[in-house]
């Protein structure tokens, strides 16, 4: 039995600085994830992916996370991935600097 696919974003890290970073749907690549796109196909999601992937000298360690609309566009559904949108925890710096 197959299983329900559900919806994603693509995500990865900024090459040269490191922060976490979505893929929006004008093939844009963003630290906001409200701004990413939320794939709810299976098969699109895999085009998606690999669009991502395809650009080495921009995102690295590109990866589906699971994700839901919001009143503000797309969030995450796990943890790991809420921590990744607030930015570096050791210090003040990157997304910490505006908060």
């Amino acid at each position: 039995m197959s299983r329900t696919f559900t919806p994603k974003v693509v995500t990865a890290n900024a090459l040269l600085e490191g922060d976490a970073i979505w893929l929006t749907e004008d093939d844009r690549w963003t630290r906001d994830i409200r701004e990413a796109e939320l794939i709810e196909d299976e098969a699109h999601a895999t085009i998606r992916l690999l669009h991502g992937q395809s650009q080495p000298d921009v995102a690295v360690g590109v990866y589906l996370a699971d994700a839901k609309e919001s009143a503000d566009g797309p969030t995450t559904t796990h943890f790991r991935e809420a921590f990744r949108t607030r930015g570096p925890s050791n210090y003040a710096h990157g997304k910490q600097v505006e908060l």
